[in-house]
């Protein structure tokens, strides 16, 4: 079985159960992907699928990868991402795979890049108190000490200083899926999603399953 997929964060609604339960969720659009190569353990060492997703134009794909696609269908693919599979005899070169891959209620891991924030200070990088605002307080935002003088005579490494914030990967686990709507290839995952809406994520199988 497929054990990953790859999706777009669409941004985040709210849904209620059956029960009357208020939830908060993040819409991802999962799929569909489209296997463009198949890479087994006798020629390549490893079982893994390469997925396709978000087609793009011909004109825009170079040609040593148009000739790649024309194996799979020959529709072009602006997002290639390989997943780990256990037995790839049982998928074919242009075979969709969509979120019937996951079922509701499975716990997932979903990883993604967080939202870039640019340069920032330590208060808002860090979390970081600041200085005192009265009584005569000159150095409010200011990270104030970073080392000593005579000895070590040096600001040690991962000093938590300002800096670039943000665009990072990120995985969040154990998140729970909600709903699933197959006919929109749409996973409602409960709980916030790392990255900006539109953006880039892999939804995956969990990988650290609690055992009974």
């Amino acid at each position: 079985m497929c054990k990953a997929l790859i999706g777009k964060k669409l941004g985040m609604t709210s849904v209620f159960t059956s029960d009357g339960r208020y939830i908060p969720v993040t819409v991802i659009q999962a799929g569909p992907c489209v296997v463009t190569q198949i890479k087994t353990e006798a020629s390549d060492g490893y079982n893994a699928l390469q997925l396709g997703f978000e087609t793009k134009k011909a004109g825009k794909t170079k040609k040593p990868q148009q000739g790649h696609f024309e194996k799979s269908g020959g529709e072009c693919f602006a997002r290639l991402k390989e997943v780990e599979v256990e037995d790839p005899a049982g998928y074919t070169l242009g075979q969709s795979v969509g979120p019937d891959l996951f079922r509701i209620g499975e716990k997932i891991d979903v990883v993604g890049t967080t939202k870039g924030r640019g340069f920032a200070g330590v208060i808002k990088r860090h979390g970081f108190g600041g200085g005192r605002e009265t009584h005569g307080g000159k150095c409010h935002r200011i990270p104030g000490s970073i080392g000593c003088s005579a000895w070590p005579s040096k600001v040690f490494k991962g000093k938590k200083m300002p800096g670039r914030y943000g665009q990072d990967r990120q995985t969040v686990r154990n998140l729970e899926i909600v709903d699933i709507r197959p006919e929109n290839n749409l996973i409602l995952v409960k709980g916030p999603v790392p990255g900006h809406r539109q953006a880039l994520v892999m939804i995956q199988k969990l990988k650290f399953a609690k055992k009974d």
